[in-house]
């Protein structure tokens, strides 16, 4: 239950957010439709400011990958951001007419990942919001919070002895900016974390923090939690 009452108000930050951007700025949009995916470029024409994507953690907008569907969406970032192997997915449990959840888990027995995601565009591709595990929750810094460096990062955790890790990505960039290593609780016993990761200005304002923990068994990652960020400070501006 703590992951859908945190992806709940996730999804009501957004709301809000992408509302707010509706209403108040211009945005262009050019949309090419495919069989399976949507290729959409967008383009904001006032006051610099970004489009309503900028929220989504995956894809990102600047790249041509769209979703067709919320299980896909989940699926693919499931790879290529949280790094899990042997991915399978849960059916799609939808929210509003918008959005909904798709869970995640790499074993059979393994933890569940839920993944928020949500119809953020004219063109019905599906874009993904963050994700939740009940044992990984990151309560510092908050969604869509704009942070800079050394960043405090606290929360709540039970993992293999205790070790939970963190990486901190920019849009477009696979290498992290940073990673880190905390100790929270272990043995299903869920305890209080908290780091505090340093890293250099980014060159892209936005990106994804990632908390996860590894399976025991092959070091591979099990579960994990990812919010979208903001940086405060963007190398060369």
């Amino acid at each position: 239950m703590g992951s859908r009452r945190w992806l709940l108000v996730v999804a009501l930050v957004v709301v809000v957010a992408v509302a707010g951007f509706a209403a108040g700025y211009a945005v262009h949009s050019t949309t090419t439709a495919t069989t399976s995916t949507t290729s959409t470029t967008s383009t904001n024409t006032t006051n610099s400011l970004p489009d309503p994507t900028w929220v989504a953690v995956w894809p990102s907008a600047s790249s041509s990958l769209r979703y067709a569907t919320p299980t896909a969406a989940a699926l693919g970032f499931a790879h290529a951001v949280l790094r899990m192997r042997a991915v399978t997915t849960g059916p799609f449990a939808q929210g509003d007419s918008r959005s909904g959840e798709v869970s995640v888990r790499t074993t059979p027995a393994g933890p569940l990942t839920t993944v928020l995601v949500r119809q953020l565009t004219s063109d019905n591709s599906w874009w993904v919001l963050g994700a939740s595990a009940d044992q990984l929750s990151i309560a510092e810094p908050g969604a869509l919070e704009t942070i800079s460096s050394p960043l405090f990062v606290t929360g709540s955790s039970t993992a293999f002895e205790g070790v939970i890790n963190d990486a901190l990505y920019q849009d477009g960039v696979t290498t992290p900016l940073v990673t880190g290593t905390a100790m929270g609780g272990s043995n299903g016993v869920v305890a209080p974390y908290a780091t505090t990761l340093t890293f250099a200005a980014p060159t892209h304002p936005y990106g994804v923090l990632v908390v996860f923990a590894r399976s025991a068994k092959d070091g591979s990652v099990l579960a994990a939690s990812a919010i979208r960020v903001a940086f405060a400070t963007v190398a060369g501006h």
